[in-house]
């Protein structure tokens, strides 16, 4: 654990997830154990309605955002996974959600972002050019930036 997080920051979180996302299982991998000499299970974070575990951290972020905050919506930069974390937890705290995708992003994506009812702005070659455009955009409109992983409530 890092210095902005400890056990009473994921406890809460927990509580906060408690209802909304999917308590996922764990299976073992014979394979992964064998090959390891030990135990190896897989937690199965791919059957989370968005995909993938990065729902967990933006829902938690957005849920701690005070209503005002809330009502100037929320923006990210990712090429997937937590660009479709943001726009479900975004859909699921009624907060309008804008995120910035490469211009290479997968479609499906792309889609399924879309789907969970973000505005889309393709910019950029890279995920790090599209973050550069997702924090002038927060400056530029009072939008909350939604880090992918660099804040305590993510994290937590």
């Amino acid at each position: 654990m890092t210095d902005l997080v400890g056990l009473a920051d994921v406890e809460a979180a927990r509580q906060l997830l408690a209802g909304v996302v999917r308590t996922t299982p764990l299976e073992p991998s014979r394979p992964l154990s064998a090959r390891l000499g030990g135990p190896a299970w897989l937690k199965c974070e791919n059957l989370q309605r968005a995909g993938s575990y990065k729902v967990r951290g933006a829902y938690v972020r957005i849920a701690r955002l005070s209503d005002a905050e809330r009502a100037r919506g929320v923006v990210a930069a990712s090429a997937g996974n937590h660009a479709q974390g943001v726009a479900l937890a975004a859909e699921m705290l009624g907060t309008s959600a804008t995120v910035f995708m490469p211009v290479g992003a997968p479609l499906p994506k792309v889609a399924a972002t879309k789907g969970y009812g973000a505005a889309i702005e393709l910019v950029g070659a890279t995920v790090d050019e599209s973050l550069v455009a997702a924090k002038e955009f927060a400056e530029r409109t009072g939008a909350v930036f939604i880090h992918p992983f660099d804040h305590p409530d993510v994290i937590a």
